[in-house]
């Protein structure tokens, strides 16, 4: 966050700073809407390590949620009026409690979200899982940068791409991506490059009939999400030396339309540790939601009326989220 803010910016419309660019639009502060998503990362874990992540996340991270945590998440979550338990990580799957707190929430009548790496899915211990997550009607997000080799594997890795089109058809197998509502298959894109996320339904269109023709692979949806300028995709804008012209791409296409739609608004975020925070985004950069008197707040303590008056915390990265047709783990914002 230092490092953002370092960046010169005077030269914009808002000199870089969202808070006067919010302002502009008659957003003084930005508070929260009604609690719609439950957002619980499990650890850190993850056996990948791609580029643009922005958790960080890999094999050698040993963050991981404990079963104390979880449990608290679920007391906590049965104060709240949230419908979707969005569970993500590092790879979540690796947590050991990921399965009893996948069981807990559908039990509870939640719709719930993996977010999966997809090769995941052919580790030993759990090539059963998409059979396992189809039986209990959970939604299974992957990221998939591209419908093509090249572009997936220069982000994620060398081989990845083979990785993934096998792990997708292990989930049509199970009855992903048929268009049944219990078993929906959604692929995430983020760009590969230091440009913004382009029209989500157009984009669609030309993954379905993609990885249709060329691996039979069927999916439900495509959501795109703007890179952040945080943690390793950021040190990738650094080294390859399109930081500030990001930054600036980023801040002259602020959408004021986005704003209404922005997750923070919507969402609850849980660190593995058990704090609280607006979104993802701001978790991985450490601005904790903090009380009245200013102390951070945490899932053991968790008080909906006190956070539900909250004023969100915001920085130079937001520009991420309004951004052009807008960035949030739903996809964009502005159709």
């Amino acid at each position: 966050m230092q490092r953002l803010a370092e960046l010169d910016l005077s030269h914009t419309a808002s000199q870089g700073n969202f808070s006067v660019q919010m302002a502009q639009q008659g957003w003084s502060t930005l508070q929260p809407a009604q609690l719609e998503i439950f957002q619980i990362n499990v650890g850190k874990l993850c056996n990948m390590t791609c580029r643009h992540c922005h958790v960080d996340a890999g094999p050698d991270r040993r963050e991981m949620m404990d079963r104390e945590t979880v449990d608290a998440c679920l007391r906590a979550l049965d104060q709240t009026t949230a419908h979707t338990v969005d569970i993500t990580g590092g790879a979540p799957e690796l947590n050991p409690h990921f399965r009893y707190l996948v069981d807990q929430c559908v039990a509870r009548g939640k719709h719930v979200i993996d977010r999966c790496n997809l090769t995941v899915l052919l580790l030993p211990p759990f090539q059963d899982l998409p059979e396992w997550l189809a039986e209990r009607g959970v939604e299974v997000v992957c990221s998939l940068p591209h419908y093509r080799k090249f572009n997936t594997d220069s982000q994620r890795g060398d081989g990845t791409f083979e990785k993934s089109i096998e792990a997708l058809q292990r989930l049509n197998a199970a009855g992903y991506g048929q268009g049944d509502p219990q078993r929906q298959l959604t692929l995430m894109s983020n760009p590969v490059g230091a440009f913004l996320a382009s029209g989500q339904a157009k984009m669609e269109q030309e993954w379905k009939a993609g990885l249709q023709k060329n691996h039979g692979i069927q999916f439900d949806r495509l959501i795109t999400l703007n890179n952040m300028p945080i943690s390793r995709y950021l040190e990738w804008l650094e080294q390859s030396g399109n930081l500030q012209r990001y930054m600036e791409l980023l801040v002259s296409r602020f959408n004021p339309a986005t704003i209404n739609g922005l997750m923070c608004r919507n969402t609850l975020s849980v660190s593995w540790d058990g704090r609280l925070f607006d979104c993802d985004f701001n978790q991985m950069l450490d601005l904790e939601i903090r009380d009245p008197a200013g102390k951070p707040t945490h899932i053991r303590n968790f008080d909906p009326a006190q956070l539900a008056q909250r004023q969100i915390i915001t920085g130079r990265h937001c520009f991420g989220c309004t951004a052009g047709a807008g960035s949030s783990c739903g996809g964009a914002i502005e159709a």
